[in-house]
């Protein structure tokens, strides 16, 4: 068995998402030199990992952020940023750093991580003020701060959900999201974790078009499940969500 047809075999089994990613950086590993990522795809679903990998870093900090007995966190950009090339590495097996940083993907990478060293950059005062419980630095925030600053002309990353679970307007999906969602992500037959992507337009221009669907952990219900309509601890009102539902979606847009 060749080590590409090995491959094949171990990524038919994995969630679709995960196992774009393992097979590039395998393929690329036995002997490749071109762009680590070699479709728009495996860019955007790139793209779309790392945000996540970086959320994860403020999700498992929550607690540390919140303790107002605590001043230096320990949380800076710096920090931040390597643990999400770790959680990055352990989810999708390959080194954000091996990326040409010239190449196309190279560059989309590196205003991701410029973003996402901006926002935290910003967020230390906040995060390390002593005698503040509280922050509200909560994931959802940091993820919509990280998808504002990333604005290079080649691309756009979005954080949306279903309409029904919409607290911020700007998150809103539009008519291509709010499609997928509904006919594809809330269909029963639908694999969990299965994104969907398309060439279209979006705003005027032809674009490759990603979206990945997430869905309601443990500790996303604090402030999202049971009981709907009580008010969670930042002041907003719980949906009612239930464990393992589909709560909302990463939208990447790479421009032609």
């Amino acid at each position: 068995m060749t080590r590409k047809e090995s491959l094949y075999r171990v990524t038919s089994k994995l969630p679709a998402a995960l196992a774009a990613i393992t097979l590039m950086l395998g393929v690329l590993a036995g002997g490749g030199t071109a762009a680590w990522a070699q479709t728009d795809e495996e860019v955007a679903l790139s793209l779309a990992s790392l945000l996540r990998a970086s959320r994860a870093v403020i999700s498992k900090n929550q607690q540390h952020i919140n303790n107002p007995c605590i001043g230096d966190k320990g949380l800076s950009a710096g920090a931040v940023v390597a643990k999400a090339k770790e959680n990055y590495k352990k989810a999708a097996g390959g080194d954000l750093d091996a990326i040409d940083p010239a190449s196309p993907h190279g560059k989309l990478i590196k205003a991701e991580l410029q973003a996402i060293t901006d926002v935290m950059n910003e967020a230390q005062g906040l995060i390390n003020e002593k005698g503040k419980g509280l922050k509200g630095f909560l994931p959802a925030v940091y993820a919509r701060q990280v998808t504002q600053k990333f604005n290079p002309a080649a691309a756009a990353l979005k954080l949306t959900a279903p309409k029904n679970y919409i607290r911020n307007q700007a998150n809103s999906p539009d008519k291509w999201e709010d499609n997928v969602i509904e006919s594809k992500f809330k269909a029963a037959g639908h694999p969990k974790g299965q994104h969907v992507s398309e060439t279209t337009t979006f705003k005027g221009k032809q674009a490759f078009r990603l979206i990945l669907p997430e869905y309601y952990k443990e500790s996303c219900l604090a402030c999202h499940g049971e009981p709907k309509g009580e008010k969670d601890i930042t002041g907003g009102t719980k949906e009612g969500a239930k464990l393992g539902e589909l709560g909302g979606a990463i939208s990447v847009v790479l421009f032609k």
